[in-house]
């Protein structure tokens, strides 16, 4: 439920405009709601296999990060704790929740509206996360639940307006000619591919919670819950999209922005009662998804703090006072910066495209790091991952990161004028900060780096060195500590990192 809570988000009602007015036709609409899925199944493959290595290891990424990319010491680690506190990403979904709010209540939308009910969303999500992580989960589930739920609802609306029992005369006149008016620009095509791959964000939702799940096979427990989850979505997400082709014409889709949902259910029940009811049900399901992902990344963020990457690791790692992550969930609430930085029309295509970007890379790293591991696995004579791709061809990883780095290419490429299309009323400089490999985090990574790993204990005489701690509650941290070389009785072993491997 954790894999459906997050999936089954905002995406589905927010984005099926913009991809169609990235790719220009209908039929290219519904090839990308494909070729998403089979993008997050190699992921998901690719995890896999990771998780039967460190079964005993939460938080995913960060983890599989540090054990396939050992060297140089620490810069993959420094790099991917940067970037996740620079662009941690939950308050984004709050922007639909007040969109949705604001028609549901048939209240204009203005940008002050807007901000001022996405705070809102977004502190009492985090303030639940943070008191209680039992009753977080049960939300969780239930309102993944209820978000199965209403898009089968929706689906089946479709197929009455398909079948001609609603006041919609002709459903099938987009898919008359379904392919006319197809973009072939690469620019285009790669921003709805990030469009679709957001919208399946959270296919390794599950697996970045592995060392909490407590059965007998967690891992085969967790690739299941994955491969099911994925499979589920896959068809919710494919036919919701054919009840928005059947029932609204395609210029309005295409210009719909966020509310492509809200308008579905006008066009079918008008604007009474009824055509409240799914703008109701996606107000919750944005809540579900901001839960999921807090309760996702906080154990992301203490994974960062346990390997010693941020200040004060102790009090990152702990569970005090309440038994959750909360300093890990207090940090994500910064990331409420975002909905203020930006103006409110266009913060949520420029943030959804802004922090793509080092998603897809880091995802990227992490299938070619799979064929590493394998590498150096071998000559240790250390048996092969219980989930090796034998049957769906080892080499699938390799789709994986083609895709995304193609895209991501792609995306970062593109010039001003497209991004300004998406975002007016930023400043073409702004953009090409912030949308590349030159954005200022990433340069930031990179300086941060060279500062503390190469720079100062060159010019100090010391090395940096791992010390693991056991904190009360039992959780375990890491501090790094300075090992100056002119020490007599120095052991070069101190110098090696103490952290198992699993």
């Amino acid at each position: 439920m954790l894999n459906l809570g997050y999936m089954l988000g905002a995406g589905i009602y927010s984005f099926p405009g913009a991809v169609l007015n990235s790719v220009g036709s209908i039929g290219l609409l519904l090839v990308f709601w494909l070729l998403a899925p089979l993008i997050a199944l190699c992921g998901v493959t690719v995890y896999s296999e990771y998780a039967s290595l460190f079964p005993k290891r939460s938080g995913a990424r960060v983890v599989y990060l540090e054990q396939a990319y050992p060297r140089p010491r620490y810069l993959v680690p420094v790099t991917y704790a940067v970037t996740t506190v620079l662009l941690i990403y939950e308050a984004v979904t709050s922007i639909v929740f007040a969109q949705y709010v604001l028609t549901i209540c048939d209240v204009l939308v203005t940008p002050a509206r807007q901000t001022a009910i996405a705070l809102a969303v977004y502190t009492v999500a985090v303030a639940f996360v943070g008191l209680s992580t039992k009753w977080s989960l049960i939300v969780v589930n239930f309102l993944a639940g209820l978000k199965v739920l209403s898009l089968v609802f929706l689906i089946f609306t479709g197929a009455v307006v398909l079948y001609g029992f609603t006041r919609i005369r002709d459903p099938f006149a987009n898919f008359r000619s379904p392919f006319s008016g197809s973009t072939t620009s690469p620019n285009s095509l790669a921003t709805a591919l990030i469009k679709t791959n957001w919208a399946f964000a959270g296919w390794h939702n599950a697996f970045v919670v592995l060392g909490e799940v407590h059965t007998a096979n967690p891992v085969r427990t967790v690739r299941k819950a994955s491969f099911l989850s994925l499979l589920l979505t896959t068809f919710l997400f494919l036919f919701v999209n054919v009840a928005y082709v059947v029932a609204v014409p395609k210029d309005e889709i295409s210009s719909s922005g966020q509310l492509i949902g809200a308008l579905f259910f006008q066009h079918v029940f008008g604007k009474g009662f009824a055509a409240r009811i799914l703008p109701i049900m996606v107000a919750l399901t944005c809540f579900g998804t901001i839960v999921a992902g807090t309760v996702g990344q906080a154990r992301v963020l203490r994974e960062i703090a346990r390997q010693g990457l941020l200040p004060y690791p102790r009090f990152f790692a702990s569970t005090r006072p309440f038994g959750t992550l909360l300093a890990p969930i207090c940090l994500q609430y910064f990331s409420v910066f975002a909905l203020v930085a930006f103006p409110a029309e266009d913060a949520f295509n420029f943030l959804v495209d802004l922090l793509s970007y080092p998603n897809l890379v880091f995802h990227a790293a992490i299938a070619v790091g799979v064929w590493l591991l394998r590498r150096r696995r071998i000559p240790a004579g250390l048996t092969p991952s219980k989930y090796y791709p034998r049957y769906f061809s080892s080499s699938c990883p390799g789709y994986f990161p083609s895709l995304d780095t193609t895209m991501c290419l792609s995306g970062t490429q593109r010039k001003p004028t497209a991004l300004t299309s998406l975002c007016p009323r930023l400043s073409t400089s702004i953009q090409l900060l912030c949308s590349g490999p030159w954005c200022p985090g990433n340069l930031l990574c990179g300086v941060y780096y060279w500062i503390w790993i190469v720079f100062l204990p060159r010019r100090g005489g010391y090395t940096i060195v791992e010390e693991v701690e056991r904190l009360e509650d039992g959780a375990l941290t890491t501090r790094f500590k300075r090992k100056y070389l002119s020490v007599a009785g120095t052991d070069n072993a101190e110098q090696e990192p103490l952290l198992p491997s699993t």
